[in-house]
């Protein structure tokens, strides 16, 4: 059996893995140990799926492995409040009782009364471009609308831009990739971020809202107890980033595909405005699975286990590559063609599977549908401007368009 050539960890690969899964694919690989990460990487779907189903032996507990100890580090965050392992990186029973509180606030009823709030944004933001012919996409819609929903929600609507800073900053202290100024000036930002937050929690505490931060503040099941300060500070940040950063990415790099396929945009215009809401519903799910923007997952293996006929022993790291999980031809018939009528699209794995599925998935689903249904109506001929002006930044976890310089015209 060949391994694929290279290393996946590796910047280069990092921004453009896709021929290395393939490799990977062909090649009969369905995981493989990385030296260079000293980590074990699962590439197929059954063995993701596999992983994913089994917290308690592959374990989301991972945020203390993930930074040898540092003092200078320590000092800075000892300023703030205790980061509790929550959602992301907690296990049952703390993950089951966050899941339990939060569900409360990610109801069908809140989802569907932001979908106006999305709609008006999305619709101002492309008045906005129809003024301007051409511009970084990323900028002047995928980035603004997804941070302008989530700072609603949690009480920064006013400054939308700190929201992304801070999203930024955790995204990057995650990435393993940056140098010691910025990993310290992410430890600054974070308690920036808690100082901010505990005013917030104390004011919905006293006052109430109308938002996701007060549904958090407010949730209570029976025989739980309500979610701490720390906890809410640790929830909030996941949603600063789950809440604008994939979706920004999926945004993105959708549109930057169905640029590249002019059948499948034309397919998609001809759904778009109301035309046919599935299709487009569909085409979303299409773009989950195809760029993937959490692209992978550490794990860490609680006892001595067989994977994929591989012996890997207890305290091992693992980590569960969606992306590729999304490009396994033996899920995916043809996974390296975009088509936005794929019958299978929805059985994508780049919300995650099992008890740890983004619970987000919701309101972010709802937030691309509504995002392309106005985009496809209101503006066309969209064509890249700059097709080396496209950058994608190295991250080991995430991965996503950061530029996509464009033209295109008002709809007629």
């Amino acid at each position: 059996m060949n391994k694929p050539a290279g290393n996946l960890f590796a910047p280069e690969t990092l921004v453009d893995p896709f021929d290395y899964y393939r490799e990977a694919h062909e090649a009969g690989v369905k995981l493989e140990f990385v030296a260079e990460a000293n980590a074990w990487v699962v590439y197929s779907y059954e063995l993701v799926s596999e992983v994913t189903a089994k917290p308690e032996i592959y374990s989301n507990d991972f945020a203390s492995l993930m930074g040898a100890a540092d003092e200078e580090i320590d000092a800075i965050l000892a300023e703030g409040w205790d980061n509790p392992p929550t959602l992301l990186t907690a296990d049952h029973p703390v993950h089951t009782r966050n899941r339990k509180l939060v569900n409360l606030a990610f109801s069908a009823p809140r989802v569907n009364a932001i979908e106006a709030d999305m709609r008006k944004k999305s619709i101002e933001l492309i008045e906005k471009m129809a003024q301007k012919g051409g511009g970084d996409f990323v900028e002047d819609f995928a980035i603004p609308l997804p941070v302008a929903m989530i700072a609603q929600q949690i009480g920064l609507d006013n400054d939308p831009k700190q929201v992304k800073d801070w999203s930024d900053a955790a995204v990057d202290r995650f990435s393993q990739l940056i140098d010691r100024e910025r990993q310290l000036e992410c430890v600054r930002s974070f308690v920036d971020y808690q100082r901010y937050m505990k005013g917030l929690i104390d004011d919905r505490r006293a006052n109430g809202g109308d938002d996701l931060l007060t549904d958090l503040v407010e949730a209570r099941v029976e025989g739980e107890t309500p979610l701490t300060d720390e906890e809410i500070m640790s929830i909030m940040q996941q949603f600063m980033v789950a809440g604008n950063e994939t979706t920004t990415s999926t945004i993105a790099g959708g549109l930057l595909q169905l640029i590249r396929n002019p059948e499948q945009m034309a397919k998609a215009k001809a759904a778009a405005g109301g035309r046919d809401p599935k299709l487009i519903q569909n085409m979303v799910e299409e773009m989950l699975r195809y760029e993937s923007p959490s692209a992978g997952i550490w794990r860490v293996v609680k006892e001595d286990v067989e994977l994929g006929g591989e012996k890997i022993a207890a305290g091992s790291m693992l980590q569960v590559r969606y992306a590729a999980a999304n490009r396994d031809p033996a899920k995916f018939e043809d996974p390296d063609a975009f088509l936005i009528d794929r019958k299978n699209a929805r059985a994508h794995l780049a919300f995650g599977k099992g008890p740890h599925m983004c619970v987000g998935n919701m309101l972010s689903r709802k937030e691309m549908f509504v995002a392309f249904d106005e985009l496809l109506e209101r503006l066309d001929n969209f064509q890249l401007a700059d097709e080396g002006g496209i950058t994608i930044l190295p991250n080991i976890m995430l991965r996503g368009v950061t530029k996509l310089p464009i033209t295109y015209e008002v709809a007629k």
